[in-house]
């Protein structure tokens, strides 16, 4: 196993809650900054936000001091995304390549958008449900290039490497092969989630085609430059915070015992009756554009 473990605080479906990642050593860290990309050669660490079927949106909270993964708010409300018939909730596991960073100073050349500030994302398509907070280890298959509202988007398509069937899977092909309406269902689902909000749908570059592998790596590649200028300060980050414990050359960096504070200012872990809002099982049916 990977060495690192997670730790819940507050009630799970409410403003407070979080999850805190610590290694080895069960010192607290940064998901996004204190885990390296790669798990070994041409395997990359994942570090998932949200486990299949489910609907709460959670994600890496890049602004906040070591960087815990919480529920989005979206006008004071936590945030979840609806069951787009035939779909529930989220149809992989969800989450996103640690020591990534999508530049919003940074005009892509393949869609010409900036980045959307943000860890780049990946939907693991393996036949596991991943736990919330676990660190994965992935190979990559290919990518799709989503526009989401003006910002620039990837999506990785990458599998467990120890899914019982991840030999089989080596490109974006296989899926296609062997998983066949996945990929399609994929685009139909990022295309349609924010609907139900009243929003528009989302695009795509590339006539939402998804480019292979290497393709792939190449993009996550170059959003961990981003991340690297971003965490030793050659890019201004903006209020996200950088705060580490493993990366020497970041000014940033700081020592391990600094995290505990951070953590034990939150209420403890708690099974409370907080539970997701019932309206969360709703099937939305809508038009298809």
């Amino acid at each position: 196993m990977s060495g690192f473990s997670s730790e819940e605080r507050a009630a799970p479906f409410t403003l407070e809650y979080r999850v805190f990642l610590k290694n080895e050593k069960g010192q607290y860290i940064s998901p996004f900054h204190d885990i390296p990309i790669y798990a070994d050669k041409e395997v990359f660490h994942m570090v998932v936000e949200v486990p299949r079927w489910s609907n709460a949106k959670m994600e890496i909270a890049t602004k906040d001091p070591l960087n815990p993964i919480k529920q989005d708010v979206k006008k004071g409300k936590l945030r979840y995304v609806a069951n787009l018939f035939p779909y529930k909730g989220y149809i992989w596991n969800y989450g996103a390549i640690p020591q990534t960073w999508e530049d919003p100073g940074h005009n892509d050349k393949h869609t010409g958008w900036c980045g959307d500030n943000d860890p780049i994302d990946v939907c693991e398509i393996g036949s596991k449900v991943c736990a919330r907070g676990g660190i994965i280890r992935v190979k990559v298959l290919g990518i799709l290039a989503m526009i989401d509202e003006g910002e620039t988007d990837w999506k990785v398509i990458a599998i467990n490497v120890e899914d019982p069937d991840a030999a089989n899977y080596n490109d974006i092909n296989d899926v296609k092969r062997r998983k066949p309406g996945y990929l399609e269902a994929t685009v139909d689902w990022f295309r349609r989630y924010k609907v139900p909000d009243g929003k528009p749908e989302d695009e795509f570059a590339f006539n939402a085609e998804f480019k292979d592998k290497n393709f792939a790596v190449d993009i996550i590649e170059s959003t961990h430059d981003y991340w690297r200028a971003l965490v030793t300060k050659k890019t201004d980050g903006k209020g996200i915070s950088c705060m580490n414990n493993t990366v020497s050359e970041s000014p940033f960096q700081c020592d391990p015992d600094a995290a505990k504070p951070i953590v034990d200012a939150l209420p403890p872990p708690c099974e409370s009756a907080c539970t997701e809002p019932t309206d969360v099982d709703k099937w939305v049916h809508h038009q298809k554009n």
